[in-house]
């Protein structure tokens, strides 16, 4: 039983997977079934049932799944304890972002890469949703998200930017002319936001449903520059950042909405208690001195 076996079925475990898994480890698909079926041959069961659209667990394999993992576990365990009497930080750190964001990653992942140029660095981008679930399983390290007052639950944060949430409108729009309105003013009309998960769109729709309605969103996009250019040409309110709208003035109106006013905040994020590996502690520590 090598230890590569193990690696590779606790990947298809958590995927589900085999191309995922492949991608996942660096290697060629084929060189993951032939290894996993070393190690069913070896075992002497089947350890995934590959019948249906997605790879499950047999019987056997929940039985060794755990196993599996403490082994990569306790090998991963001592070669950090030797990194750590050497003062060699190694290992990986798996990194996500919203799509857009203020902050300046690049530098800080560069600065890092410099200080630690032994340890992998992994950047995904998805929406706050799902960054934050990756945060809370370990699967992410840390990440910079979009979040609205409360500091979600097993979560710790620095704060990056806190702004309100407007509405924005061409110059034509009928919007244009008040610079705030309330957020019940904004019922029935035709609004363009980010998809749901994200922060922005979490903002609005808890907004809307504290005030007894849905929003209407009539065009959705993951790229707020998009929603910046539906806006411009008159197809809607796009429900931006405060500091995005007011950067293009000469396209967009920004409307303040009050009554109540949303506010959202990036920040820097990471599983409560600090990330499992000593390189994803070190990323945190560097990034929130």
């Amino acid at each position: 039983m090598e230890l590569r076996q193990l690696a590779y079925f606790v990947a298809v475990a958590e995927e589900r997977n085999f191309t995922r898994a492949a991608e996942r480890e660096h290697v060629a698909q084929p060189g993951v079934s032939a290894q996993i079926r070393r190690l069913e041959r070896e075992l002497g069961q089947e350890l995934l049932d590959r019948s249906g659209r997605s790879v499950r667990l047999t019987e056997a394999g929940e039985a060794v799944l755990p196993y599996a993992r403490a082994a990569l576990a306790a090998v991963e365990g001592a070669r950090q304890a030797v990194d750590e009497l050497t003062g060699l930080l190694r290992g990986q750190v798996a990194v996500g972002t919203v799509t857009s964001h203020t902050a300046d990653l690049p530098d800080l992942l560069a600065e890092f890469h410099d200080a630690h140029p032994a340890v992998e660095i992994t950047l995904s981008e998805a929406n706050s949703d799902q960054l934050l679930d990756g945060l809370r399983t370990g699967r992410l390290d840390a990440a910079i998200v979009s979040v609205g007052r409360q500091t979600p639950p097993g979560i710790e944060m620095q704060v990056l930017t806190d702004q309100p949430i407007v509405a924005a409108v061409g110059h034509d729009h009928e919007l244009a002319v008040h610079s705030s309105v309330s957020l019940d003013t904004l019922r029935g009309r035709a609004l363009i936001s980010l998809p749901p998960g994200t922060g922005l769109r979490t903002r609005l729709d808890e907004a809307c449903a504290a005030a007894g309605f849905a929003p209407h969103i009539a065009f959705e996009a993951s790229d707020p520059e998009v929603l910046a250019q539906l806006a411009e040409r008159g197809l809607g309110a796009a429900i931006l950042p405060g500091s995005f709208a007011e950067a293009r003035a000469d396209r967009l109106r920004t409307v303040r909405i009050t009554r109540p006013a949303m506010r959202g905040r990036l920040v820097f994020a990471w599983r409560a208690g600090g990330p499992s590996g000593p390189a994803g502690r070190a990323l945190v520590a560097r990034a929130c001195p």
